[in-house]
């Protein structure tokens, strides 16, 4: 399937070549092992030492995003009542490497694979505070920043639906029968459209690799914001539907405050197209491990 997913590679990071980077911008870091933790769409990772981690670019279209977030993420301190990557090294491209590259605090915690509904659960109100409080930070500011509307247009469902149609047919091979017809009746009781555009701050990309969780399994954690952007809550909002099992959305929505139904609807879309997007991608990969959280959230996202 290479050379033309939207996850391949333009520049690749060697362990060789992240060193050379940060040892030489930052002398203090030199001595420090680095130790590649993987990449995702857009970055590849590295822990260095064991208290930082640097994300490199390896795609064109996310140096807009780290320039961004090297700019917004120092003034979310006092919106976020999760721990998050705060960016404290700023470092530029070099020997042949195109992009800024950016060493964040390393945060510990597992990403939250395989938990129990119970586990979920205790994190309702937790994420529903993270969410209110990030959601209040002022737009305005936000602009003044860099952080662009809406750049994927999530309101237009009819769009994502359609989308939606082409990539059931690339996973159907990879699920059984009754995941492939939940989804297929889903897609067809889809009916709206559109809906309102609503223009909240928001991280743009809360799925299970990017979060944290504690030993317990509670939410410890929020990294990648590469997709901060301006636009409709149910973009972020998909947890209720992702990572919650139903019985806890009710108390989420109690800390959080009540949202209208075209929200909850786009929510709901969003926590079952996100995780296809990471299924298409592990499958590349042979991620059998993402490929079952990922079919377990899509589940979970049509379970009422």
């Amino acid at each position: 399937m290479g050379g033309s997913n939207q996850w391949d590679a333009e520049w690749e990071v060697s362990e060789e070549l992240a060193h050379q980077l940060i040892s030489n911008q930052f002398p203090q870091l030199a001595s420090k092992r680095i130790q590649k933790l993987g990449h995702g769409w857009d970055n590849t990772v590295y822990l260095v030492g064991t208290e930082y981690v640097f994300r490199f670019p390896r795609r064109e279209v996310a140096i807009h995003s780290l320039t961004t977030e090297k700019k917004i993420l120092p003034k979310l301190k006092e919106y976020c009542s999760i721990e998050y990557s705060l960016p404290l090294f700023f470092g530029e491209g070099k020997y042949g490497y195109p992009a800024p590259f950016l060493g964040y605090s390393y945060l510990s915690g597992e990403f939250p694979i395989g938990l129990t509904d119970e586990q979920r659960a205790v994190s309702a109100t937790k994420l529903a505070v993270f969410l209110k409080n990030l959601h209040a930070f002022p737009v305005r500011i936000a602009e003044e920043n860099g952080v662009r509307h809406d750049h994927r247009n999530l309101t237009d469902i009819a769009l994502r639906k359609e989308k939606m149609h082409q990539f059931l047919s690339n996973i159907s091979s990879h699920l059984s029968e009754e995941e492939y017809l939940a989804l297929s009746n889903y897609l067809k009781g889809l009916t709206t459209k559109k809906v309102k555009q609503k223009h909240t701050f928001l991280h743009g990309d809360l799925h299970f690799k990017n979060m944290l969780v504690d030993k317990g399994g509670t939410v410890s954690g929020i990294i990648d914001w590469g997709d901060i952007n301006i636009g409709h809550p149910a973009c972020d909002l998909n947890v209720v539907y992702s990572f919650l099992p139903p019985d806890a959305r009710s108390t989420f929505f109690d800390a959080y405050g009540e949202v209208d139904e075209e929200t909850k609807l786009l929510a709901r879309l969003m926590a079952i197209y996100i995780p296809i997007l990471i299924m298409m991608q592990a499958i590349d990969l042979n991620d059998l491990r993402s490929i079952d959280e990922a079919k377990a959230t899509i589940k979970r996202a049509l379970a009422d």
